[in-house]
């Protein structure tokens, strides 16, 4: 009650301290009157014939209210059961304490324990001004298994990479429409060929519309899970010497028809932080308008002294899913084939047979090779990247 108002019964009216009478003493049948003051913040004050004063507000109300208000203070939810933390939670969403400046804290609060439930999926395709005016927030995201960052505009430096390579959970990645070149996927998965570790569980990759060539693939072979693969509209065009270097390398084949896991519709945010990734948006529609969003963000990239090269990239942007561009585009999609009986089971000549190349595809229908190790190697090249960091 600090802070709040201070009432007192006094020749049978209610007071409130500094003010007028707030009401008549005359009691009811029942022997209760309640106040006609408004509802303060913990519920509403009722009083008794006899005097004493009342809260209708329950003590688990009063409780959460506190909690809510001093959520700084909070040191851990770890251990508390989902129910209580999803209330607590969506109180907190409802006082807009994650869109304050102690958002990042308070969210990483519940990010620590209750992970993938908290935000399991986020979608900001095409939404590069919330990416970049709520990074620091994102970050606290570390259980995300989808993560669709087409069209935000990143480029091949962009601070986003490292969260990207520690999501040991990522099963889906869409990085399409960035501005990503060569550079940029070898900076994106340095770390993960520097430490052998991260990304173990990412599957399906969109890279299209990205100014990337073949010999990005080798930079992919960190990737021991990844068995789907969008490459449509880069520098690859469909070959016998791109298909070979796609089973080579990754062991994936070339789709004839369009895969459905790289269609928009599939992806979605989902999770507790659903309605705050929404309130940040709202927020952000009342801000200066994009344009100035991206002069803040070359401004910040700058420093690095690719100013030219982020005019392009900032200038550049995906389709539109659904559009004519999108529906009309020819799409190059790559993947994993069903893993095949051990070897000691099949006929050999049967499996002769199944080693012959396919006419249409020229390659191989044997089991995927395992990812060359040579490929994932550091190089001078990278050591000095990483040393750049």
């Amino acid at each position: 009650m600090e802070g709040g108002s201070v009432y007192v019964r006094e020749r049978g009216k209610l007071w409130r301290v500094g003010d007028t009478a707030l009401a008549s003493a005359a009691p009811p049948a029942d022997g209760r009157t309640e106040s006609r003051a408004p509802a303060n913040r913990h519920g509403r004050i009722t009083s008794r014939a006899e005097g004493s004063l009342r809260f209708s507000e329950s003590l688990f109300q009063m409780t959460l209210s506190f909690v809510v208000d001093n959520i700084q203070h909070v040191d851990s939810l770890v251990g508390f059961p989902e129910q209580i933390g999803r209330i607590v939670f969506s109180a907190a969403a409802e006082g807009h304490v994650f869109s304050g400046p102690d958002a990042s804290k308070a969210l990483r609060l519940f990010a620590d324990a209750y992970g993938e439930t908290l935000l399991g999926s986020l979608c900001l395709r095409n939404r590069f001004p919330l990416l970049h005016e709520r990074m620091e927030e994102i970050r606290t995201f570390c259980s995300l298994k989808s993560l669709d960052l087409f069209g935000c505009r990143l480029g091949d430096q962009h601070e986003i990479f490292q969260h990207v390579t520690s999501l040991a959970n990522l099963v889906r990645l869409f990085i399409g429409a960035n501005g990503l070149s060569d550079a940029g996927l070898q900076r994106l998965t340095a770390a993960v060929r520097m430490r052998r570790a991260g990304l173990d569980s990412l599957q399906v990759l969109d890279v299209s519309y990205n100014p990337i060539s073949g010999r990005a693939l080798r930079y992919l072979t960190c990737l021991p899970e990844l068995s789907a693969l969008d490459v449509s509209q880069t520098g690859m065009r469909i070959s016998p010497g791109l298909q070979k270097s796609m089973w080579g390398l990754l062991g994936l084949l070339h789709g004839r028809e369009p895969l459905d896991v790289f269609h928009h519709s599939g992806c979605e945010t989902d999770g507790w932080a659903e309605q705050v990734v929404d309130q940040w948006e709202s927020i952000g529609l009342k801000t200066p308008t994009q344009k100035k969003v991206g002069e803040s963000r070359m401004s910040a990239l700058g420093f690095y002294g690719r100013q030219k090269r982020i005019r392009d990239v900032l200038s550049s942007s995906g389709p539109v899913h659904g559009s004519e561009q999108d529906t009309s585009r020819e799409e190059l999609h790559f993947y994993r084939p069903i893993q095949e009986l051990p070897a000691s089971t099949v006929n050999p000549r049967l499996e002769e047979g199944k080693r012959k190349l396919d006419p249409e595809r020229g390659v191989s229908h044997k089991s995927p090779p395992r990812k060359i190790g040579v490929s994932s190697a550091l190089t001078a090249e990278d050591m000095d990247l990483l040393s750049s960091y």
